[in-house]
Order: C-alpha cells, then sequence, then structure tokens
C-alpha cells in the first residue's frame, strides 16, 4: 500500500480518527472494534428517518422513502407483538424472493426485537422443513410461491397481503425498539452443510454494525483520495438474493445507515431489464456474481446502454480467473477501470479482502489484502501460523466474525477456535500481503454463486432404491463457473438419469440438483479409510 494510503488510513482509523479501530474485548477475546459504531440495529433503523424523503429502496416501478421506510417497519414491528405475539429472541423467518416488503419484513423483525432468519428461496419444502424446526420462527414471511411448499400448520404472513396491511395498520407507531446486548443474535443466515445440513450462521448486532462502519470507512477513504461524490448520493444495484450477505449485511443494512438508495431488481437476473435499470436510475455502484457477468460478456452489444453512471463494480461469491476478468473489462466499459474483486464467507458477514484494481494489475488471481478490522493467518493442520508464501489454510478474526453456527456447537467448536479465529476451511497462500486462493473448502462447488456441499446431494442419492454409493463432483461450466456431476454406482437395475435428477430435485433446492451424470455398476475408487478417492473419480471421467 503507498505510503500516502496508510497515512489516509491511520488517520482515519488512528487514535481519535472518524473511525477510529481500538481494542475491546469481545465475547471473551481482545479485538479491534470501531469506536463510533451503533450499539445495535435498533439504533441505525432510528436514526435513518432523519433521511426523510430520499429513495431507500427503488424498483423498476416503486419507491420508498427512508422516511415511509421507517414508519413501516415501526407498524409492522407492532403488529408482530401486538397481534402475533413476537417477543424478543424470537425467529422471524423470511421465505421470499428479492422485493422491498422483504427488507421492510426485515426491519420490522428487528424492530420488534425478534432475530430475522433469511430461508433460501429456492429450497425445496424438505429443506424448508428442517429449517422450520431448527429455528422454530414465531412467524414465517413468505411470498405465495414460497408459502405453497410450507407445512400444514405454519403461521405465515403474505408478502403480497399481510406485510403491506401490517406496514400501514399503525402509521403513526413508535418506533420502541427492545434493547439488545451488541453480542446478542440479530441475524441468522444458512450455508450449506459439509455433512449434508445447512448450517445456521448467527451474526450479531455488533457484527452487522462493524460491517455499517467498514462501509462508511470505504466512503471516506474515496472522499480523502479525492471522489467529490457524497456518499448519499450513491445508488446501489441490488441483484443478489437478499437471503445471502452480499445483498443483506452488506448493501440494505449499510444503506440505511449512509441515506443511500438500494435499487432493486426483481425476478431472474436478466441483462437487458437490469441495464435499463441501471440506465434509468443512474446506479452508481454494482456487485455482481461471475455468472452475471459472463451473461453480459455473451449479451453481446452493450454500449446501446447508457451505463456511464456506474463508477463501481464488483466481483464476489465464487473465483474468477484473470482471463475472464479481461474479457469483462473489454465487454463493459465501466470494469475497465474499476474492476475490484474480493473474498469473504457467510460466516464473516463481510469480505476478508478485497482487491483494488491497483492490486489485480500487480498480482493478477489475488483476492487482495485484509480489510479494515480483520487479522488474517495461513496455519498449517495443527494450527500454527505459517511464514509467507507458504500454503495452508486461511484463518480469520474480527469483530465480523460470526457468533457460531445455530444450536451446533460440535460445528461451531470446529469452526471457532481460541482468541475467536475462524478456520474458514479454505487453503490459500500469502504473498506480498495478498491473498491468493489455491483451493476453496476442499469439495464445495460454487455454482452460479451458490454453495452445493457434495455429502448434501449423496446423502439425498443414498436414499434412491438400487444406489449402491455415489459421489458428487464440480465440473466447470461456462456460465455457471461449475455445475453439478453425480456418479452412481447401481446395484444392477438400471435407473434413468430423469428419473434420479427428479428424486433430488423433490428434496433438495434446484441449484443442487445434477445437471450431468454418469450411472455404472463398478465400485467408486477408495483409500485405506474407505474414503472416496475424488482424484481419482476425476481422472477417469477424463
Amino acid at each position: 500500500m503507498p505510503t500516502t494510503a496508510m497515512e489516509i488510513m491511520q488517520r482515519l482509523t488512528g487514535p481519535g480518527g472518524e473511525f477510529e479501530l481500538r481494542e475491546e474485548e469481545v465475547l471473551g477475546t481482545r479485538l479491534p472494534v470501531f469506536a463510533g459504531r451503533a450499539r445495535g440495529l435498533g439504533e441505525v433503523l432510528a436514526r435513518s428517518a432523519a433521511f426523510g424523503d430520499r429513495d431507500y429502496i427503488v424498483t423498476a416501478d416503486r419507491r420508498l422513502t427512508f422516511a415511509e421506510h421507517a414508519a413501516q417497519a415501526a407498524s409492522l414491528a407492532k403488529a408482530l407483538r401486538d397481534e402475533h405475539g413476537v417477543r424478543p429472541g424470537d425467529r422471524v423467518a423470511i421465505a421470499a424472493a428479492n422485493s422491498p416488503e422483504w427488507i421492510v419484513a426485515f426491519w420490522g423483525a428487528i424492530a420488534a426485537g425478534a432475530i430475522a432468519v433469511g430461508y433460501n428461496a429456492w429450497w425445496a419444502p424438505r429443506e424448508i422443513e428442517y429449517a422450520l424446526g431448527h429455528t422454530e420462527p414465531a412467524v414465517v414471511v413468505a411470498d405465495a410461491e414460497r408459502a405453497a411448499r410450507m407445512p400444514t400448520g405454519t403461521r405465515v404472513l403474505t408478502i403480497e397481503e399481510d406485510v403491506p396491511a401490517l406496514a400501514a395498520r399503525h402509521p403513526s407507531a413508535p418506533l420502541d425498539v427492545p434493547d439488545a446486548a451488541e453480542d446478542d443474535p440479530a441475524v441468522i443466515l444458512y450455508t450449506s452443510g459439509t455433512s449434508g445440513r445447512p448450517k445456521g450462521a448467527v451474526h450479531s448486532h455488533r457484527n452487522l454494525t462493524s460491517v455499517i462502519e467498514y462501509h462508511r470507512l470505504n466512503d471516506a477513504l474515496l472522499a480523502a483520495f479525492g471522489d467529490p461524490t457524497d456518499p448519499a448520493s450513491r445508488r446501489y444495484l441490488l441483484a443478489l438474493p437478499l437471503f445471502h450477505i452480499a445483498s443483506l449485511h452488506n448493501l440494505a443494512v449499510p444503506r440505511l445507515a449512509t441515506g443511500s438508495a438500494v435499487v432493486m431488481h426483481e425476478g431472474a437476473f436478466d441483462v437487458d431489464e437490469v441495464l435499463r435499470l441501471i440506465e434509468k436510475e443512474r446506479v452508481t455502484n454494482w456487485g455482481a456474481v461471475p455468472t452475471m457477468a459472463h451473461r453480459m460478456i455473451e449479451h453481446g452489444d452493450l454500449s446501446r446502454y447508457d451505463t456511464s453512471s456506474l463508477t463501481g463494480f464488483a466481483l464476489a461469491s465464487a473465483p474468477s480467473s484473470p482471463a475472464f476478468k479481461d474479457r469483462l473489462r473489454a465487454a463493459f466499459p465501466p470494469a475497465a477501470n474499476a474492476l475490484v474483486d474480493s473474498y469473504g464467507l457467510t460466516e464473516t458477514c463481510t469480505g476478508v479482502t478485497v482487491a483494488s484494481p491497483m492490486d489485480l494489475a500487480e498480482a493478477p488471481g489475488t483476492v487482495g489484502r485484509p480489510v479494515a478490522g480483520v487479522t488474517l493467518e495461513i496455519r498449517d493442520p495443527d494450527g500454527r501460523p505459517l511464514p509467507e508464501g507458504a500454503e495452508g489454510e486461511v484463518c480469520v478474526r474480527s469483530a465480523y466474525n460470526m457468533l457460531g453456527y445455530w444450536r451446533d456447537d460440535d460445528a461451531t467448536g470446529r469452526a471457532i477456535g481460541p482468541g475467536r479465529w475462524l478456520r474458514t476451511g479454505d487453503i490459500g497462500t500469502v504473498q506480498q500481503g495478498r491473498l491468493h486462493l489455491t483451493a476453496r473448502r476442499s469439495d464445495l462447488i460454487i455454482r452460479g454463486g451458490e454453495n452445493v456441499y457434495p455429502a448434501e446431494v449423496e446423502n439425498v442419492l443414498a436414499e434412491y432404491p438400487g444406489v449402491r454409493e455415489c459421489t458428487v463432483l464440480g465440473v466447470p461450466h461456462p456460465d455457471l463457473g461449475q455445475e453439478v456431476l453425480a456418479v452412481v454406482v447401481l446395484r444392477g437395475s438400471p435407473a434413468a438419469e430423469a428419473d434420479l435428477a427428479a428424486f433430488v430435485r423433490d428434496r433438495l433446492a434446484y441449484f443442487k440438483v445434477p445437471s450431468r451424470w454418469k450411472t455404472t455398476t463398478d465400485p467408486l475408487p477408495r483409500n485405506a479409510t474407505g474414503k472416496v478417492v475424488r482424484r481419482a473419480v476425476e481422472e477417469a471421467l477424463g
């Protein structure tokens, strides 16, 4: 980092700086925290009403101001408490596609003192049933499509009718948010589980308010480097699902604190609709997954849309190669000089590292340097720090890291060690201060930005009559990055691929269903401990 950049960072985060980082005890460990952070999300929501008539949420055909949103959240919170018995610490689950009501429901739950739980909108009924038993929500907010998947007897409030009605029922309701400790749970977001069950990452008020300060610090850094743009005038495209940290923690939540607009694309990703929205609403910032970027590249001439307002463009959620980034820069002008990359996990709430355009120019393939407040180490299998250049597991500690996994002490213990160091399971090296990933969580498949753990799919296939054993792999795909391949060993009776796919589709979200199959009666190669040797399977497939 150039000396001037270091000096600016020191001025902003050093003693007395606007974003002073100082050590405080967090859950028994001394961690760097932002001194000026809000002490809870309720405080963030209450402050947001001061932005008044500025746009908070914008869609192709609707607008919701900050003042309107605060009033709706307060009304919904009162209805949740008075009419649906929601008490502090209860869970309010949201199972829906992106919409302004999703965000209103989230903040209404927070204002009621509840823990907001984001369910994956693509889950199959079996996955939903598991999550309902796991988090035991007092009420589920769902759109019509997801409400139809809920088991009989589930208390459901509909996105289309109930949320608008309840958000308007008490127009003068005060924003009376119950007190919460900073390290109390505020949000649960699910991540695919290595053992076959989704895990609920629990995020505290401190986690989220720290993420807010990180984004405010980024705005201040831009200003310090000469960007005259008022942060409140920036307009952020939201095109990824709200049940992910990219859209919720790092877009909808911090924008409520900075007075910036969230420009929301609703429905499936469509290049023309998204670029039309960018042009119409003069979007300034967009964080996309590589699949979206690939579809833009393949779409053809993009020059018929005015995207000159777009000054920030980021890739996240899935790996992308230097060659792909070069193609993107050539095809999409906003990416030419502004493209950044990053690395993070649901468990870390925000990016662990960020690669600036300069980082990508100097070290193609890097995912960047640790962000403010993050300490990163590469460790050996025994947990000992390794020197620069050595390959090992990426471990991080910060005030952003999750509390743990909901009702899963064993998984929490495996992920979070002494000193609240998070073991990511990802393998990498640090070179000249920059992180380079060499492998991501062993067998993890990243399909279009969504995580697929083979064990989850394998466990379902094992239930199919006639399946002796199976293994699931990720294979390259030009659009999605990876697709899911299943190798199924049958007991002798043939099974149609369509029947196998239908069986999985009934039990898991669509993106986990294998799109490529190989059926055989030959046993899978195994090592001395009986574990399937995936590399040998890959080599046999050619």
